[in-house]
């Protein structure tokens, strides 16, 4: 077993590892086994890609590593053959004999695997030349195509704990803290506070300090902490123990969503290696530093997201918030002074100490410094991870990165920060998304998902929607949260099973401002956005829903109906020959019929009519 009792010992290794790669001269092959790959099937190619290349006579040539999220993550399985960048897609089993006997042997591409750009159909065949890759600056998310999440020599080789080698050998812990400020790195969690002002308040306080990462990751849809663990848990290993070198700490932890596994099993193996070769426990590379990590598994609590009620039940105790008088950075896990960060915020903090606060500072904006990962999803072409630097349009990552959205159909609205988030409309499209202008906006930047809507989304029943998970996330422990949500939601309801009266629009302002000002956490503040956001931006969708017992959408079912126009119907029986409950009847070449006492409006007619001949009223 390795041992690395120094920081020369560690520089030796990694020398002795690049150069021995170097020698061997294999081209690599990384294969994307990130949870969304993997669900598509990522062991089955990589079984067929490994029989294939031993039936070539191939695997000494080529090393083949199964990589955390490559980030395209509707595109998988994916594969990458480097050194130039060949991007296959979509990929089987069965493609693999084809692409060891054409590209891997002999050079030739095999066009039906390659990637076709949505806007010009036309097909290409390098990752680089990928609108979805080439408009990122993927500085977090960069080695998780080139490494095995599993092995510590790979994160070594590309130069892993080179920032550690510089924390201990040529920084102090206040050199650190300096460097962390100077940066001006602000938490990727959600709340946007600036890392180096919590990092040096922590340090101010006596007693035991604690690290924690937060990868409580709790927002429907987000995932790009758990694509980090998955992916490159060392970067998330590192910045701790440069985060305890700063504040002077031996013990930390990672509180992760049970729901997580790949995650909790690469971390905890990542935890394992790094002990074993002397990088974290006691005496730290030969030094007199100690420091340790252990993970503890959440249960699925969307408010243990919240700082205080996450160091609530890693206590053991109920995962409830406290009032924020007290700062958890003079007594927070056990009353101790505690720093704590989510994953992306300490996975940025070996990049800083690696390249400086200067270089840090020259991406994103005056107030919001470095990149941030956003989790892509909803309607839109290219759903995936995005990485860009702070101030990138909502145009840029939605239209240029994401394809726009599908089926031609128009751009309504993206909801931004998660549940508690707000829903930003098309006017605001060329806004730069920071902390500071998602605020402006009545959005949040929250831990980064993105969630686009189309034309055919009901703004209300977003609203109501987002308010009923929040309700059920709610610990219940303060009465605006806890009531206040709860007497939302019968509005929202009431409003969307055509129920709704005059004054409701008023009466929800009137609660969300209430909720916002008196909740005793996080969760509450937030929680009256996407209602306060869509009434800023969709009034007339609210007053529609009101006042003209419709929804203009055709989502709210009480408040609309399909009818066939029999001027456009052209008697091509699809319609028919789809409808679950056989509600639309005709003879062939002529306009059909819908029968509404049959119809369920599950919108399978409205979807499949290429004629257009169905419409909501």
């Amino acid at each position: 077993m390795i041992k690395l009792n120094s920081i020369e010992s560690l520089q030796k290794f990694r020398d002795s590892i690049t150069s021995t790669r170097t020698r061997q001269g294999k081209r690599l092959i990384s294969l994307c086994a990130g949870s969304g790959c993997g669900a598509y099937g990522t062991s089955g190619v990589y079984d067929e890609l490994m029989k294939e290349l031993s039936l070539q006579g191939l695997q000494e040539q080529f090393e083949v590593k199964l990589t955390g999220c490559h980030g395209f993550c509707e595109k998988g399985p994916i594969m990458v053959i480097y050194p130039d960048g060949i991007f296959y897609s979509q990929l089987k089993k069965e493609h693999m004999a084809e692409i060891v006997e054409k590209t891997l042997k002999t050079g030739e591409l095999v066009k039906a695997r390659l990637f076709k750009v949505e806007s010009t159909q036309k097909k290409v065949s390098l990752e680089e030349e990928i609108p979805f890759y080439n408009l990122q600056k993927r500085i977090v998310l960069g080695n998780n195509g080139v490494i095995e999440p599993t092995s510590i020599d790979d994160y070594i080789a590309v130069g892993g704990y080179t920032a550690l080698e510089k924390a201990l050998s040529k920084m102090t812990p206040q050199n650190i803290l300096d460097e962390i400020s100077k940066s001006k790195l602000r938490g990727r969690g959600g709340g946007g506070f600036p890392t180096g002002v919590k990092w040096k308040t922590c340090a101010r306080f006596d007693g035991p300090r604690y690290i924690i990462c937060n990868a409580d990751e709790g927002d429907p849809g987000a995932y790009m902490d758990r694509s980090i663990l998955e992916g490159n848990p060392h970067s998330v290993v590192e910045g701790m123990i440069i985060g305890a070198l700063a504040i002077g700490s031996s013990q930390g932890y990672v509180y992760v969503r049970h729901e997580y596994p790949l995650a909790v099993k690469n971390l905890s193996l990542a935890i394992e290696k790094a002990r074993d070769y002397g990088i974290l426990g006691k005496h730290i590379l030969g030094s007199r530093i100690d420091f340790d990590i252990t993970i503890s598994r959440g249960g699925g609590a969307f408010v243990c997201g919240e700082s205080t009620a996450l160091m609530a039940s890693l206590e053991g105790k109920p995962g409830r918030p406290r009032a924020k008088y007290v700062h958890t950075v003079e007594k927070g896990y056990r009353e101790g002074p505690t720093t704590l960060n989510n994953v992306e915020t300490w996975a940025n903090v070996p990049i800083i100490i690696n390249n400086g606060a200067d270089w840090y500072c020259s991406i994103g904006t005056e107030n919001s410094k470095g990149t941030k990962i956003f989790s892509l999803v909803g309607k839109v072409i290219n759903t995936g991870l995005v990485e860009v630097p702070m101030g990138t349009s909502l145009r840029t990552i939605i239209f240029d990165i994401g394809g726009g959205v599908p089926k031609n159909k128009k751009f309504k609205a993206v909801q931004t920060g998660g549940p508690s988030g707000g829903c930003i409309p098309e006017a605001h499209l060329d806004l730069g998304v920071d902390f500071d202008e998602l605020s402006r906006v009545g959005s949040i930047m929250g831990s980064g998902g993105m969630i686009v809507m189309d034309q055919n989304t009901c703004m209300v029943e977003v609203a109501r929607y987002f308010v009923e998970f929040l309700q059920d996330e709610s610990c219940g422990q303060c009465n605006p949260c806890r009531e206040g949500l709860k007497q939302m939601l019968d509005i929202l309801t009431r409003i969307c099973e055509g129920h709704g009266k005059k004054g409701d629009i008023e009466l929800l302002e009137e609660l969300g401002a209430m909720i916002e000002k008196f909740s005793l956490c996080g969760l509450g503040t937030s929680a009256p956005n996407p209602v306060l956001s869509t009434i800023r931006y969709f009034r007339d969708e609210y007053e529609a829903h009101i006042k003209d017992k419709k929804c203009p959408s055709g989502v709210c079912k009480p408040l609309f109906h399909y009818e066939i126009d029999k001027d456009t119907c052209t008697g091509c029986m699809l319609c028919a020959k789809k409808c679950p409950h056989e509600a639309i009847t005709g003879i062939k070449k002529e306009p059909h019929i819908l029968n509404q006492e049959k119809c369920i409006k599950c919108g399978i007619c409205y979807d499949n009519c290429k004629f257009n001949a169905i419409f909501i009223k």
